[in-house]
């Protein structure tokens, strides 16, 4: 049986937790969640100890989340991005593959775009920085100025369990297929004292007049990093074009749409990105 292990590390001045299980001579698998209410054990939960099978995992709670610090900060991509590549330096890894979906997909391409040497793969689960429309255009840009609704969903989330399941049909295709631990991930994970507080300023931070402020599109074409980039055929958070887009621009890389899927894939369909990270990554 593949034992998970807590860990941490002290990033640019800040404790970062993380996840890490398998052997450690296997080839490095690094893993990034996403935002809103997220974790490394909350997305990654279904499938950390079956990649670790062949892979030496580390998920990090990013800064803010988890059992991360928290910080006063500003808590863009950019951000993400420079705990992210400190943190890999910081644990020694050597030239990982990395796997990220949503906002984790945003901070893995970031790494792989700013230090392509230090990425053997790249994953792109559902990625945020592939495109600059907003999903529900005007709504989206008026929610990334308040933080008061925000607030009231993590608070009724907070309170009840039902309300938690239904408030994931915003990312999943069919809540009832849905395991009881992904949603007792979340559950927990809306009870820890300053949940949502990066989320409220991650995307304060990423939401302009325009749409979203970060997208690495138009640098694509120089990034020689082997990428999959892995989409939900529901998703309504971003939409599969993006990822279809950027593979048409890469170099080297493959596309995949995932059937009855959304936005959360590692949870809604674990073992189907099980299996194509371990086609992909090389063991």
């Amino acid at each position: 049986m593949v034992e998970r292990r807590h860990e941490t590390a002290v990033v640019d001045g800040h404790r970062i937790h993380y996840l890490t299980a398998g052997d450690p001579g296997d080839p490095p698998l690094v893993l990034l969640h996403g935002g809103i209410v997220d974790a490394a054990s909350v997305s990654w939960g279904a499938v950390l100890e079956p990649l670790a099978r062949e892979y030496r995992v580390v998920a990090p709670d990013l800064l803010g989340y988890g059992r991360s610090a928290k910080p006063d900060a500003t808590y863009s991509l950019d951000t993400h991005v420079d705990v992210v590549t400190e943190f890999v330096e910081t644990v020694g890894l050597d030239r990982p593959a990395v796997a990220g979906i949503s906002m984790g997909g945003g901070a893995a391409l970031g790494l792989a775009l700013r230090s392509s040497d230090r990425v053997d793969r790249l994953v792109l689960l559902d990625s945020y920085g592939l495109g600059t429309e907003l999903a529900n255009g005007g709504l989206t840009r008026l929610l990334s100025k308040q933080g008061l609704t925000n607030k009231l969903a993590i608070a009724l989330m907070r309170r009840s369990r039902g309300f938690t399941k239904a408030s994931l049909g915003n990312i999943v295709y069919d809540t009832d297929r849905l395991s009881a631990d992904a949603v007792d991930a979340v559950w927990a994970e809306a009870k820890r004292p300053g949940v949502g507080k990066a989320f409220r300023s991650f995307r304060a931070a990423e939401v302009g007049p325009e749409g979203y402020r970060t997208d690495f599109t138009d640098r694509l074409d120089g990034l020689d990093t082997p990428t999959l980039l892995l989409h939900g055929e529901y998703d309504e958070v971003f939409p599969h074009r993006w990822s279809e887009r950027a593979a048409a621009r890469l170099p080297e890389a493959e596309f995949r749409l995932l059937d009855d899927c959304a936005h959360w894939a590692p949870r809604e369909r674990p073992d189907a990105v099980v299996d194509v990270i371990s086609g992909f990554v090389p063991r």
